[in-house]
């Protein structure tokens, strides 16, 4: 009619080590153990006729049954109780008042089987309900009342207060029951809200938060039933015939009627019903503790504590053993004397594999001083956080001063995966070495030393041109003089890598904290540590992902290829950012509230003849803004989307070099009163013009003519 109510325990043990059938019986029912002393199949396999139950095995899974009405859900013979299902009472009820109902009536019989009293309660749902309990001989009556008129009839806790839901205990040795509802007003105040009510027996582990009053449709419900093995007392003689438990075990009462359980003596486990066996304590040392001699005894065993030491070996043991104490002191001397050894040994062979392991071998050839560890500490007064410079993707930086007064910067590992960061300083350690170019950051030694070598550089005093750049307390980049100079070293620097470099080396972390200012506000590009070398017939080298949000090329991101084209349009980001004075990565909303990044509006002041405003410094005159305005033209080259379109870092080195000489020409005529003479009242714009072919005339690039955006497209 309808199908079995969900269990109430989530859960039941399959078996327990002590649930066995007797020998030659089934022990199985579907998927329900049945422990002696219940069987199936045969009488012969149960204690009597009343733990004789019925296996239906013409069903699947099949179903085990215990009388005629009540499924089986598990037994247990460690606490004598058993899980089967019970009729759910059900009173339904039309908008005239009539109704329909099913009243529940359960009897265990004349066996030792009760209801138990500590896990089941009556429980009702209804919004108009009287749910009344009973025995079949009426020797008691009890019940509960819940009542409720809409909504309110949510379970909301998992509790029932009378609203909706009500429950009450049951009493002890209870062998029947009788389930009956009744309504005050046969619901005719509800409407159609909530015809039906229910009653039925539910362990107490039942969840009320699963209960809906509007689509309850369960015709069963789960109880505990508590069993006993004979109703009386435990008898004096254990050994007589009445005696209903197996060998090693005791008598426990029942507290729910009379009877009597069956229960293994401590020391003993099994099935108490056909005898419990002697449990090997010594061989279950996680459960049975023992620090000393552990001997099994017939029920129990015994721990002695070693010679030299006394106590319970089953609690702890106190004192020392003798051949414990020589040990120790022998092994304390061999361990001193092999320590001492072994340590000797392993400071020569760690300073000989860092040596091996930090590409000493390749490197003692190079032209680079090899620092002592002990100097690099004192240098640094052990890399104080007062000589902390900053940190880069690869280690930290910190300055030193060595014992001849010469100023260092010392890069230190990360102590995170060193193995990978030794990687990383012999690759740039490689790139280093080879570079001679007065805008890179000179290296000056190493120190092998360590687990991960230590790159000494020289100290470049003026810190980043980041720092210049954001800074409103320097001065430096005040003037578009320094500015075009700055550009022009960077160049250089980026040129020397892609052209002059043997192989080429593309910097791949091309950024305003990666470019220097020394004493002289000269530009030195440092840190390497995302450098790769290409061979010449390279024109791409497939890298995991690495550099500055801001600065990346798209073209990388996209496809993972860094090229020396990567470099170039990180350069255009830095020469935007040296221009407008705005960092990588921001954005300006426009007067239509739309966001667009600093590029992005860059490349439109371009269009629409605004670069001036956009400017971080004061323009002198008309000439220095053309120039400005070629190098910012330059600047959107580098920036195009496709690398092929980009020029490359020897043609965009050449005309910032061009442009400088150019404004470094004319500034020099105008401040010669003999050039003023000459020039007379020709205007700026001409003095430009005139500047521009006199410098363009020798080259031998003809880079007056050159078109940057004429080589791009025929790439």
């Amino acid at each position: 009619m309808s199908m079995l109510w969900l269990t109430l325990l989530l859960s039941w043990p399959a078996a327990a080590s002590s649930s066995n059938a007797r020998p030659g019986c089934e022990e199985k029912c579907g998927d329900v153990i049945v422990p002696y002393p219940f069987g199936i199949d045969d009488p012969k396999c149960a204690m009597d006729e009343y733990f004789f139950l019925n296996c239906s095995r013409s069903v699947s899974p099949p179903q085990l049954w215990f009388r005629i009405n009540i499924e089986v859900f598990n037994i247990s013979v460690e606490d004598g109780t058993m899980i089967g299902s019970i009729w759910t009472a059900e009173r339904c009820y039309d908008g005239l008042g009539d109704y329909n109902y099913t009243d529940v009536r359960t009897n265990l019989g004349d066996g030792p089987f009760r209801f138990s009293d500590t896990r089941n309660k009556l429980t009702a749902f209804g919004c108009d309900t009287y749910a009344y309990m009973g025995d079949l001989v009426g020797s008691f009556w009890s019940g509960c009342i819940s009542i409720c008129n809409n909504e309110s009839a949510k379970i909301t806790e998992n509790s029932c207060s009378g609203i909706g839901c009500c429950h009450t205990p049951l009493p002890k040795s209870t062998k029947s029951l009788n389930l009956t509802l009744r309504s005050a007003y046969n619901h005719s105040r509800l409407g159609n809200f909530m015809p039906c009510d229910y009653a039925f027996l539910a362990d107490e582990t039942f969840n009320l938060l699963d209960f809906r009053l509007s689509d309850y449709d369960k015709s069963s419900s789960n109880a505990t039933i508590e069993w006993v093995v004979k109703e009386g007392k435990c008898p004096d003689d254990q050994n007589s015939n009445v005696y209903r438990c197996g060998d090693n075990t005791n008598c426990d009462y029942s507290e729910n009627g009379e009877g009597y359980r069956c229960l293994c003596k401590p020391g003993f486990q099994g099935n108490p019903y056909l005898g419990c066996h002697d449990i090997d304590e010594c061989k279950e040392k996680e459960r049975y503790h023992c620090e000393g001699t552990c001997k099994n005894t017939f029920g129990n065993y015994t721990c002695d504590c070693p010679i030299g030491m006394h106590g319970d070996g089953k609690v702890s043991c106190q004192g020392f053993r003798i051949t414990t104490i020589a040990a120790v002191i022998g092994a304390a001397i061999f361990t001193m004397t092999v320590g001492i050894l072994a340590f000797i040994a392993c400071r020569e062979r760690r300073k000989k594999r860092n040596f091996f392991n930090n590409g000493g071998m390749i490197l003692k050839h190079q032209r680079v001083r090899i620092f002592s560890e002990a100097e690099l500490i004192k240098a640094t007064k052990n890399y104080d956080k007062s000589n902390f410079l900053g940190e880069g993707g690869f280690g930290s930086v910190y300055r030193g001063v060595l014992s001849d007064d010469t100023q260092v910067a010392v890069k230190k590992p990360k102590e995170a995966d060193k193995i990978r960061v030794s990687q990383e300083f012999q690759h740039e350690m490689g790139i280093v070495s080879q570079i001679n170019h007065k805008n890179v950051v000179k290296i000056l030694g190493l120190c092998l030393q360590t687990k991960v070598p230590l790159l000494v550089y020289e100290f470049v005093s003026n810190g980043t041109l980041f720092h210049h750049i954001h800074s409103k307390s320097s001065q430096v980049l005040k003037t578009w003089k320094n500015c075009l100079r700055i550009a022009a070293e960077t160049a250089s620097a980026l040129d020397y890598f892609h052209s002059l470099a043997s192989p080429p080396i593309i910097h791949g972390d091309v950024k305003s904290t990666n470019i220097l200012l020394d004493d002289n506000y000269m530009a030195k590009v440092a840190d390497f540590g995302a450098s790769v070398l290409i061979s010449p017939n390279q024109t791409a080298m497939a890298t995991k992902m690495q550099g500055t949000f801001g600065y990346l090329d798209p073209e990388y991101l996209m496809t993972g290829n860094l090229t020396e084209k990567s470099d170039v349009y990180s350069f255009g980001v830095v020469l935007v950012e040296l221009l407008t004075g705005v960092k990588p990565g921001s954005h300006k909303t426009l007067a239509s509230n739309e966001k667009i990044s600093i590029i992005q509006y860059f490349l439109s002041s371009i269009e629409d003849y605004s670069l001036r405003q956009i400017l971080s410094f004061e323009v002198a005159d008309e000439t220095e803004m053309e120039e400005i305005e070629i190098v910012a033209e330059l600047a959107s080259k580098c920036l195009r989307s496709s690398c092929l379109n980009r020029p490359t870092m020897r043609q965009v080195s050449e005309e910032l070099d061009r442009i400088k000489k150019l404004h470094d020409n004319l500034w020099a005529q105008e401040n010669s009163e003999e050039t003023e003479h000459l020039l007379g009242d020709s205007s700026v714009s001409n003095r430009f013009q005139h500047a521009t072919a006199e410098i363009a005339h020798p080259e031998t690039h003809s880079v007056v003519s050159f078109d940057i955006e004429n080589y791009g497209d025929s790439m």
